[in-house]
């Protein structure tokens, strides 16, 4: 899979549903569009994963050292909220109240659509972190993706 891309504003209903946008769900292989994994991100928001790329993050996240304290907290920390959804028959996916409420999640949402997965955040949220993060997006990314003295675009020839 070459992985997710876009950025989707979406409504949830009262009871927590909203709707899989076309535009993503054909960039989800077919045999892969009817059950998912969301559990709760690192920041305040959701994570969704096709239920295939659950198991390969769920298993190499579980071949941790469970043994050394850190190990155990991250795994259960990970792995608290954990819920399969399904895309039922109207193309709509349920997210439980429980995660809804620690992502702050009432009405209006985005979905960030990247590599293996598609971020949920509450509107509000994601709009706040975007314009913080977008105010020195050069330095990040000299910092994360700059390499001294060497031209980026030369490694590529």
């Amino acid at each position: 899979m070459a992985g997710f891309i876009g950025e989707f504003p979406c409504t949830v209903d009262t009871k927590g549903r909203f709707l899989l946008p076309q535009a993503l769900k054909k960039q989800v292989p077919a045999k892969e569009q009817k059950r998912f994994v969301v559990h709760r991100g690192i920041e305040k928001h959701l994570v969704i994963y096709t239920n295939k790329e659950w198991g390969r993050i769920s298993e190499e996240v579980n071949s941790l050292n469970i043994y050394v304290r850190k190990n155990r907290e991250f795994i259960r920390k990970f792995n608290r909220g954990a819920t399969e959804i399904d895309l039922d028959g109207t193309g709509r996916l349920l997210l439980p109240k429980v995660l809804m409420d620690y992502a702050g999640i009432d009405k209006d949402i985005v979905l960030f659509a990247y590599g293996n997965r598609i971020e949920v955040w509450a509107e509000k949220e994601y709009e706040r972190l975007m314009k913080e993060d977008n105010s020195d997006f050069a330095s990040l990314a000299e910092e994360v993706m700059g390499k001294p003295g060497k031209n980026r675009d030369e490694d590529l020839s």
